[in-house]
């Protein structure tokens, strides 16, 4: 069975061979991996082959010309965010700082340089989807139909949280800018790609909730953002792709709502974060949505025993694998403090137990 049946054939609540699986991660614990197999630190191709990785991901790649200078200490992103270095005992990361809309003014938003369209390697996305045919190909991340964090990382969180709420600022101008562009992006992508490569699942992200509750009201959500993420789901569908969305903490709350605007596959599945339990989204939900991910990056893989890890994997397969319709993954990021022995093991488990036959 190919990678690419596989996962197609779970996330359509039918019985695979075995659970899909995904991977990603912080560069600091994906660097060990690579060394623990005795892999280049370069090679990502080999390290998913090596933990038996059944999706790849592509978006069109930025080749335009640069839009915001970078300080010698910052890194800049093409949509203006901007990110200092943070040590910390198992690593770093790069940390979102300065925020440079905040206070701005809705005629300096409208100008703040941003991406073209135009600017985009859509070619060569397509070629790697041909190398990966064999596989799940994802289209987008997490970062596409984002407006909460995205707009927060340049306007600052409580600005942006602030414009959501009276309707007006920067950040609106921001967010519906930067959302028509990705929106265009993906769109461009999806034309081109049409009859020459299969996209599987369209991706999207929110992060909607903290660990203990919804980051925003319902009617927030459905006033200011479901507009976005309905128009970017109904792309997906227009054009064949499962839809999934990324959105961390307590978010089950709104799938209702994403479920009617078509969405098709729920991402990360924190099960620490209140109304997140597993066995009751698969009891609630598990008829009308897919699951990926669940394998808590907070958890044992994170901080328990060998032993541990794997009484958290079976207990969670367990909830997960019946009538199919879930896809192996950790719940974000794997973390730079996760022993390399622990994510090892991780893996090994999702192969090995997740088999239905």
């Amino acid at each position: 069975m190919t990678s690419k049946r596989r996962a197609l054939i779970a996330l359509n609540h039918e019985i695979p061979d075995r659970v899909p699986i995904n991977y990603d991660a912080n560069p600091g614990i994906d660097a060990r991996l690579k060394s623990h197999f005795g892999l280049r630190v370069d090679d990502d191709e080999g390290l998913l082959r090596r933990l038996g990785v059944d999706f790849r991901r592509v978006v069109p790649e930025y080749c335009g010309p640069e839009l915001h200078a970078a300080a010698i200490d910052r890194r800049v992103g093409i949509f203006g965010d901007h990110r200092r270095w943070i040590e910390h005992e198992s690593g770093g990361y790069w940390d979102y700082c300065d925020f440079p809309l905040a206070g701005a003014s809705e005629e300096e938003a409208q100008n703040f340089p941003l991406p073209s369209p135009d600017d985009f390697d859509y070619e060569g996305a397509i070629e790697r989807c041909l190398a990966f045919r064999d596989y799940c190909i994802v289209l987008g991340h997490g970062g596409y139909a984002d407006c909460i964090n995205s707009t927060g990382m340049v306007c600052g969180m409580e600005g942006a949280l602030m414009d959501f709420i009276t309707g007006e600022g920067a950040g609106l101008v921001y967010m519906r800018r930067k959302n028509e562009i990705q929106f265009e992006v993906l769109r461009r992508f999806l034309e081109k790609a049409k009859g020459r490569v299969e996209i599987d699942i369209l991706h999207i992200g929110e992060d909607l909730g903290t660990q203990i509750g919804p980051m925003i009201s319902l009617q927030l959500y459905r006033e200011v953002i479901a507009p976005i993420h309905g128009k970017f789901l109904e792309l997906g569908k227009a054009h064949g792709c499962k839809t999934m969305i990324h959105t961390c903490g307590s978010s089950s709350w709104a799938y209702d709502d994403l479920i009617a605007m078509g969405l098709d596959i729920a991402d990360t599945l924190q099960p620490e974060a209140v109304g997140m339990d597993p066995a009751h989204l698969k009891a609630r939900y598990g008829d009308r949505l897919a699951f990926h991910g669940c394998i808590s990056t907070a958890g044992p893989v994170e901080r328990g025993t060998l032993a541990e890890v794997e009484h958290d994997i079976r207990e969670k397969l367990a909830i997960m694998m019946p009538g199919g319709g879930y896809a192996f993954a950790p719940t974000h990021q794997l973390q730079d403090d996760s022993p390399t022995e622990n994510v090892v093991r991780m893996y090994e488990l999702g192969r090995e137990l997740g088999k239905y036959q």
